[in-house]
């Protein structure tokens, strides 16, 4: 995942001139710098990013890599919301919902999360299921998969065992775990 972009590089994705992209650096309506002892421009990837969604151009191939795509499995709507509303969409988090292991499979397929939660409310085998699919999957072995655990859960941190990344036991505040979601963003986009 690039962060910095030339403006070769943006004149490509905006389908434009490179010349237009120096205007627009140099005007200061894409925010970016200059290669110190030279006259070529850079552009960070927020920037860009920022100025395409002002201007309502499209983001191309930016879209896919600026979200980060949660699949929400089996959970209700309280903790839905709630988690909507501490990662909001506004901030590039995109949501999915399914309600079954069937679902599931179908939306990880179309839509390629990058965080998987799965309520265990949703019936615990189904859950474990849907789990194991998933990391026989290549394109899910280093997925975040979280599981939302019932409090009768005897022992959480044993789910590891079926392809989840971590547990969190009910009643667990959400806040922690956006928290958690958001440092995994934080250090994805660093280490991208």
């Amino acid at each position: 995942m690039k962060k910095v972009f030339t403006t070769g590089q943006v004149a490509k994705i905006c389908k434009v001139a490179p010349r237009t992209v120096s205007k627009w650096f140099d005007s200061g309506r894409v925010r970016g710098y200059r290669i110190p002892g030279s006259q070529d421009r850079r552009i960070p990837r927020e920037h860009l990013i920022r100025f395409l969604k002002e201007h309502g151009m499209p983001l191309g191939e930016l879209e896919e890599e600026g979200w980060h795509k949660i699949l929400i499995i089996g959970a209700d709507k309280l903790f839905v919301d709630r988690l909507k509303e501490l990662l909001p969409e506004d901030e590039d988090y995109k949501y999915e919902l399914a309600n079954s292991g069937f679902e599931a499979g179908i939306q990880a397929e179309s839509f390629h999360p990058d965080t998987i939660i799965i309520d265990l409310a949703m019936g615990r085998s189904e859950a474990l299921q849907i789990a194991q699919n998933l990391r026989r999957n290549p394109h899910y072995e280093s997925t975040l998969i979280i599981a939302l655990a019932s409090e009768d859960e005897a022992a959480p941190e044993q789910l590891v065992n079926y392809g989840f990344s971590e547990a969190f036991k009910k009643p667990f505040d959400v806040a922690l775990l956006a928290e958690r979601i958001r440092t995994l963003v934080e250090e994805k986009r660093e280490n991208g």
